[in-house]
């Protein structure tokens, strides 16, 4: 082996921004793996590798007054006649190259210069992608799998699984959409990211895009809930007096809101004014239909409604999902009776 391998190094921690010094150590311990595994050596053993390229194994023999382990221990006597400084404790060192072991050194240093690289490549590609973890990312469909959904996000590729589709979704090649990062994963494998069309995150971080009040605090998302595809409620709560978060959420001629549902291809989204008081909340939550009364049951957590009956089917909602989804965002048991 050359000196080229210093000039190689040197390239990389130019153009890779790996030390230099990291993947020297890293080969030094596979050098040393690699001798005892080809030439069954059982001693101490070190490797040099000098700034000509040469690499050269040298067996470690502590010096001893008496010595029981030969592969390990040399005698002060015949550690003297190596140096007459050696004393008791040092370490006396033999040089034990092989003559066949170029070949081996050259393919491991090869070996672990190309896994270094690529590890540097993954921790990059992780550190870059970790930092939009529960963020909005755009991508591009590819292909679809099977069920699976192949996603291109910037440079790496993602899948989007099918517990994370939206069912009214039109998965095509070409097709530019925003998913939310559930995570992001570093294994030897390679990065894995989650990614999610169906995560109630996604309908928050796009409310955060087209209402910038959210952002500055001005306006405070208190609870989401959605089923996917179908209905999100979201509960808003003005922190200023003269900001109505729910108008200010839908925006003018509902330009805000309506930008948010043309991602999610249609999804209904009801936004409710969030309150302290449960009654208001509860009534404000299965909006859209019109609530004449709540008693609440605070021991068992539990709201008794009643609505007209012409308003009974609104406020359950077609196959209870209405009075499912405001039960979610008040976190009160529901019950919905109708009076006449």
């Amino acid at each position: 082996m050359s000196s080229e391998l210093f000039t190689l190094l040197a390239e990389i921690e130019r153009e890779k921004g790996i030390s230099k010094d990291v993947i020297l150590e890293a080969l030094e311990g596979a050098l040393i793996s690699a001798y005892r595994r080809n030439f069954g050596a059982s001693q101490n053993t070190g490797v040099r590798i000098e700034e000509s390229g040469d690499i050269k194994i040298y067996a470690q023999k502590t010096v001893v007054e008496k010595v029981e382990h030969p592969d390990d221990e040399i005698s002060l006597e015949e550690a003297k006649l190596i140096s007459k400084r050696k004393k008791l404790g040092d370490i006396v060192e033999f040089e034990v190259t092989p003559a066949a072991f170029g070949r081996i050194a050259a393919q491991t240093a090869r070996q672990v210069v190309l896994q270094r690289i690529r590890e540097a490549e993954r921790e990059k590609v992780y550190d870059e992608f970790s930092e939009k973890t529960n963020k909005i990312v755009n991508a591009v469909v590819r292909r679809v799998d099977r069920r699976n959904v192949i996603l291109e996000v910037g440079d790496m590729e993602s899948v989007l699984m099918p517990n994370e589709q939206m069912n009214n979704d039109r998965y095509s090649p070409g097709t530019r959409l925003k998913v939310y990062v559930v995570d992001v994963a570093n294994s030897p494998r390679g990065v894995h990211m989650v990614v999610s069309r169906s995560h109630p995150g996604l309908v928050r971080r796009l409310f955060e895009l087209e209402v910038p009040e959210i952002t500055t605090e001005v306006i405070e998302v208190k609870g989401l809930t959605r089923e996917a595809g179908s209905r999100t409620k979201i509960a808003v709560k003005s922190n200023n007096t003269d900001v109505d978060a729910v108008g200010t959420c839908i925006g003018p001629r509902g330009i805000r809101v309506q930008k948010v549902i043309d991602e999610l291809n249609g999804e209904k989204i009801d936004i409710i004014k969030y309150s302290d008081d449960p009654k208001e909340f509860v009534t404000n939550a299965l909006s859209p239909a019109k609530v004449q009364g709540v008693e609440v049951d605070e021991e068992n957590k539990v709201c008794r409604v009643k609505v007209m009956s012409d308003q009974l089917s609104l406020a359950i909602g077609k196959e209870g999902q209405n009075a499912r989804l405001a039960a979610r965002l008040t976190n009160w048991k529901i019950d919905i009776s109708a009076v006449e």
